[in-house]
């Protein structure tokens, strides 16, 4: 990570302890003592691994889908190239941002930039399908449990319809790019001239000539999907549904640590409405977001003198504990790079 990148981490950390801290002095009374005195720390540590488990699950998607295209990547690797990422999410807007580190890693384990590239946005559009697919299966099945919500904040619907329509057109967009490469190279070209016309890049040349050169390899590597990496997608879409269950379950898991229901349904339904409202770049690792949008739905339906602890909770399995797990393998890739430059200046 870059200083500038650290620096954002800190803004990140501390807007999100300002926000909590600020749930906390309103939601915290005289009886959130009886409940925290009847927590249950083994449901807190089976959360804890529960998160962990599910970064595996990443992984082995990675590995899966790289393996379906001809490249053996190993697990450690892949695993640390999705703890590395989280940290970067961290500091970047929404929890969406960590791309260009799986991308690189990738590469420095022998994957061609153009499949490393099509490996990463294949995952985001299984996360697309897979959250937009639980979404309405939420909104179609789960009706009463969404009313509930839906009547409490009027925009949980808009949210929604937006994220489907959204995801919609990434996939057309994703899927009319595929078939005409060409058309993604004039987007890619018009958007580099338009930066080019305000903040004048350097060897403007260069960059276009690199855009069509890796918009063939993005290519080449997504018609390897589809022509015989398909047992990549089954592999991509079985980890990433696990992922995403996993993920969900941690805050009932949490809910039953602090004594109360699991509330395994409305918790689903919540979960799944932030996960679409962290998506969107507002703040950095969805730090305020996450913390005001999670006090507001469960207030609905536990006590609100636990809301605040149980948002503390599940903030720092969910974000805290990803810049834990990230720092180490950070660094790691930070030394490597650094001393694969000074040996190239040699």
């Amino acid at each position: 990570m870059k200083k500038s990148q650290w620096k954002w981490l800190l803004v990140s950390i501390s807007f999100s302890a300002l926000v909590m801290a600020g749930v906390l002095y309103f939601t915290v009374d005289e009886t959130t003592i009886d409940y925290i005195s009847r927590v249950n720390p083994f449901y807190l540590l089976l959360a804890a691994l529960l998160h962990i488990v599910s970064l595996g699950f990443w992984a082995l998607r990675i590995q899966k889908m790289s393996a379906s295209l001809g490249y053996r990547v190993n697990f450690k690797h892949c695993l640390n190239l999705v703890l590395a990422n989280m940290l970067v999410a961290a500091v970047t807007p929404s929890q969406a941002g960590g791309e260009p580190v799986r991308i690189h890693e990738l590469y420095r384990a022998g994957v061609p930039v153009g499949d490393a590239t099509a490996v990463v946005v294949m995952e985001r559009i299984l996360d697309g399908i897979v959250l937009g697919a639980l979404g309405a299966f939420a909104m179609l099945f789960l009706g009463r449990y969404w009313s509930s919500l839906a009547s409490g904040f009027s925009g949980v619907s808009f949210i929604m319809y937006a994220a489907w329509i959204f995801v919609t057109l990434f996939v057309l967009i994703f899927v009319y790019s595929v078939r005409n490469p060409d058309y993604l190279k004039r987007v890619l070209r018009r958007m580099s001239c338009w930066i080019d016309r305000r903040w004048h890049l350097k060897r403007l040349e260069h960059l276009l000539g690199t855009i069509d050169r890796e918009v063939d390899n993005f290519n080449q590597g997504l018609v390897k999907f589809v022509n015989y990496g398909r047992s990549g997608l089954v592999w991509g879409m079985f980890f990433t549904v696990l992922f995403w269950f996993s993920e969900f379950i941690i805050a009932s898991l949490l809910l039953m640590g602090l004594g109360q229901s699991p509330y395994l349904i409305e918790s689903f339904v919540v979960q799944l409405i932030l996960a679409i409202i962290m998506m969107i770049p507002l703040t950095p690792g969805g730090s305020g977001v996450a913390e005001l949008g999670a006090t507001s739905f469960y207030s609905l339906f536990i006590p609100s003198s636990i809301v605040g602890i149980f948002v503390l909770l599940w903030r720092l399995i969910l974000y805290y504990l990803n810049i834990l797990l990230g720092l180490l393998p950070s660094l790691s890739i930070m030394r490597r790079e650094f001393l694969a430059r000074a040996k190239k200046q040699r």
